[in-house]
């Protein structure tokens, strides 16, 4: 079957949009193709510098014929509504149509319509134009003379050029026709701006990667990635050194190039006094480079990778020697600022942040950081942290975001902070909480363990949340300014990696009184499912732990789970709970009708059948076992003791009838139903689990 090549040649796309347009041509082409009934069987989509490419294989030569059958009125309606029908479905008479008999409602007219398939290559002529017309580029500009009309071409740079082919690898593929823009679809492209630039002509998709490579030009993003990184390592250990990676970087420069070549430059080794993280962000946001190591000492050198798009006739010298000129003054810059900054300290600087606003409910940062300073204070016990140095690196903890080089370069947040503390004196212990407070970032980035780190980064996080909830500016939909997401994944992980028994509620109150505890405890909650669900728990075990009363000690509701997820795996587990929920929707029913709650405990006088004596018995037996491992934190213990239930209930079940005409034992019973529920409620609400 044949295959399409797309290909939009343009001026220059950024790095930074390149992968994104990639994935948006490829669903847009794609998506319109299956609307109009072509099935493909794969499709690719590719971006460098200059070009957007679309391949698409195995697409049918032509659209699937359709039949279709329109209803129409009853074969006495009147003739308006005949005639409106007629013309709806195309039919130049009634003759033209079907009667269909309906015993109920009458005969009725039925046109059956049916439409040819079209050529794939016309209708690949009609969707590409619509694509390209309204293709989503986060910013587009219009060119040229064509820009002052209406419905002039959006584009992300000038457009130069358009391939369109499609046609089968063992013929020679035909040219789609249409033009956007003033540009009419061709099979014409270039090679790379300086070293090939001239007109190549391609016919399908390996023809035209295997022409552009000569023409340097790599199509493939990832594969130029590894040319980089393969060059790169290579070049830095044949000098000795060691390439720091850095796939964020190594993303954007292959986007950067069509023909990568690694070249190596060198700075001043005086420069090296600065911060290593520094150096690194200087040459890497500056200039695109890579940084490396020495490969026996590990410490950083004053070499970099940078990465051209030329091959240069003299070798690169000059390009090296250009990138070396700018990264030298980069590094002076960086150099004046952190010596600058250690001509004072940390605490020096606080007095500033009473003039600036944090947010306009919540206060100023100084009246932040006072907030931190106190809720760490409250805190370092609970996590077994000494006090006053919790309290002391709270207070410093936001202090280098006024330095001149974070300033610069704001990623260095906390890290700065740390270097300058130890440079002041402080305890290592506050230093590095300087640096950890704001950690875990994400889902893969370190957890803090010392105990100081753990106490502020918990403080700093809490007032944020609790802080934002006061004002009720909580996150919705996918809407989340604040990162208070982000924020309370990051206690949750402080609190289960570290095991801290810590009770939310209480702390919310701390932190703030004015806090609706426990709705911030249910977005918790949802937090913690998507935490759990990404290691493999349930999200129903987890809503059936947390509807239990007083369930905010993450440390507790993570081992209930856990012995919850093992009691319900065993056949004693599932019975219960089908027993439990059996009797639940019971009660439920019941309840609803009656218009009341069974929930005093039954009368044992009125337990007739050995059934539910026995079931009785055994519900007032399991619920001291169940309570008395719960105490213990035993929950294993629990769920074992609550298993014993399962041959009573099933034997309930099995031979008592609970809706008998005697109303007075009808009512025992329901509430001997309700004892089963209240039983089970000691580990978990079963009424909120699946299954």
């Amino acid at each position: 079957m044949p295959d399409l090549l797309l290909e939009f040649f343009s001026e220059e796309i950024p790095a930074r949009m390149q992968a994104r347009a990639a994935e948006d041509l490829k669903k847009l082409i794609t998506d319109r193709l299956v609307d109009a009934g072509l099935t493909y069987e794969g499709a690719t989509a590719f971006a460098t510098p200059r070009r957007l490419a679309l391949a698409v294989a195995g697409i049918p030569v032509r659209q699937p014929d359709v039949k279709e059958e329109r209803k129409g009125p009853r074969v006495d309606a009147n003739e308006k509504a005949i005639a409106g029908f007629l013309k709806a479905a195309g039919l130049a008479s009634v003759d033209q149509a079907k009667i269909e008999k309906d015993p109920k409602k009458g005969d009725f007219y039925v046109a059956v319509i049916e439409k040819a398939g079209r050529p794939a290559i016309e209708v690949i002529g009609e969707i590409v134009p619509d694509v390209t017309k309204s293709f989503p580029w986060p910013k587009a500009m219009r060119w040229g003379e064509a820009s002052a009309h209406p419905g002039a071409l959006n584009w992300v740079r000038p457009l130069h050029s358009i391939i369109a082919t499609f046609g089968p690898e063992t013929e020679e593929p035909d040219i789609v026709k249409f033009e956007v823009g003033g540009i009419a679809a061709g099979d014409t492209t270039h090679g790379h701006r300086f070293l090939a630039p001239g007109e190549i002509k391609v016919k399908r998709f390996d023809d035209y990667v295997a022409k552009l490579e000569k023409a340097k030009v790599v199509v493939d993003p990832a594969r130029r990635a590894q040319m980089i990184l393969a060059d790169a390592k290579n070049l830095a250990f044949a000098q000795g050194y060691e390439l720091v990676e850095d796939e964020g970087l190594l993303a954007e420069v292959s986007g950067l190039v069509e023909w990568p070549v690694v070249l190596m430059g060198s700075f001043d080794e005086s420069f090296l006094s600065i911060p290593e993280e520094v150096i690194r962000a200087t040459i890497r946001n500056n200039q695109k480079c890579f940084v490396l190591r020495d490969q026996n000492t590990a410490k950083l050198t004053n070499r970099f990778i940078l990465v051209s798009n030329i091959e240069a006739t003299d070798g690169g010298k000059a390009i090296v020697a250009g990138c070396e000129r700018v990264i030298r003054a980069r590094l002076s810059d960086a150099k004046f600022f952190y010596e600058t900054d250690l001509k004072h300290r940390l605490e020096d600087r606080l007095p500033k942040f009473e003039h600036i606003v944090f947010h306009e409910k919540l206060g100023t940062q100084a009246e932040r950081i006072n907030r931190i300073v106190a809720l760490a204070g409250h805190l370092a016990p609970v996590v077994n942290a000494d006090v006053a140095l919790a309290e002391r690196a709270a207070w410093l903890a936001k202090a280098d975001l006024l330095t001149e080089v974070v300033g610069e370069f704001p990623e260095v947040q906390g890290l700065m902070g740390r270097y300058y503390a130890k440079a002041q004196g402080e305890n290592e212990a506050v230093a590095h909480a300087i640096e950890d407070h704001y950690k875990p970032k994400g889902p893969d980035d370190l957890v803090p363990a010392d105990p100081v780190a753990v106490t502020v980064a918990l403080a700093d996080k809490i007032d944020i949340l609790t802080g934002f909830w006061a004002i009720d500016e909580k996150p919705t939909g996918s809407k989340d300014p604040y990162a208070l997401r982000r924020a309370a994944l990051g206690v949750i992980r402080l609190v289960l990696d570290n095991q801290i028994r810590m009770p939310l509620l209480p702390v919310f109150a701390q932190a703030r009184g004015d806090t609706d505890g426990r709705d911030l405890l249910s977005f918790f909650g949802d937090r913690l499912k998507v935490q759990l669900r990404e290691q493999g728990a349930r999200h129903d075990l987890v809503d059936a732990v947390f509807a239990l009363p007083g369930q905010d000690d993450l440390v507790m509701i993570v081992r209930r789970i856990e012995a919850l997820a093992k009691f319900l795996d065993t056949d004693d587990g599932k019975n219960l709970l089908a027993g439990t929920k059996r009797a639940a929707n019971i009660l439920r029913i019941e309840e609803r009708k009656d218009k009341l709650q069974y929930t005093e405990p039954p009368d044992a006088a009125l337990l007739q059948q050995d059934e539910e004596k026995e079931l009785a018995r055994a519900i007032n037996g399991v619920r001291l076992e169940a309570d008395l491992a719960i105490v213990r934190e035993d929950f294993a213990a629990a769920m074992t003791a609550i298993a014993k239930l399962r041959p009573f209930v099933d034997a309930f079940f099995d031979k008592v009838t609970v809706n008998v005409d005697d109303v007075v034992l009808r009512a025992n019973r329901l509430r001997l139903l309700n004892e089963i529920r209240v039983a089970t409620l000691s580990v978990a609400d079963f009424s909120k689990i699946e299954g």
